[in-house]
């Protein structure tokens, strides 16, 4: 069972406002698989759950490096910011270790289709961001175990 709501995004600060609610709701074993065109609020949106879990400084996107960590104290959670933007085919994220890293985390997970996706996983929250006449619209589907945190 899912569940599926969608949130306007007029502007930044209702994203941050977005990430802030993820953020509250976020556990060790969650996956936020973020989609959506190039230029979409991705990295804004990852940026901003990252912030709200306690992280000050720069979070830089990991398009290049495919996978960023962040660990206590310097946020409440361990988490991966992860961005498979570059991945030619799903079998790559096997030589990158993913599983090690979420073992006591959550996951941010840019571009999850050239991942394989995660909307199969249960504690997967899947965001689709889409740009809207003013700012952009994000379509949030909460797998089963998000259904009653579902921001």
């Amino acid at each position: 069972m899912t569940a599926k709501k969608t949130c306007p995004l007029p502007n930044a600060a209702a994203t941050e406002r977005l990430g802030r609610r993820i953020a509250g709701h976020l556990r060790a074993g969650d996956v936020v698989a973020l989609s959506g065109g190039l230029g979409a609020g991705k990295t804004t949106l990852a940026r901003a759950i990252i912030a709200s879990l306690g992280h000050e400084g720069e979070v830089p996107s990991p398009t290049f490096a495919i996978i960023q960590t962040y660990e206590p104290p310097a946020v409440s959670l361990p988490l991966v910011h992860a961005d498979f933007y570059r991945l030619e085919d799903p079998s790559e994220v096997e030589e990158l270790g993913l599983d090690d890293y979420r073992r006591d985390g959550a996951l941010i997970a840019e571009w999850p289709e050239h991942a394989g996706g995660f909307a199969h996983e249960r504690a997967c929250l899947s965001i689709r961001l889409e740009t809207a006449d003013e700012g952009r619209l994000a379509i949030v589907e909460a797998g089963p175990d998000w259904l009653e945190r579902m921001p």
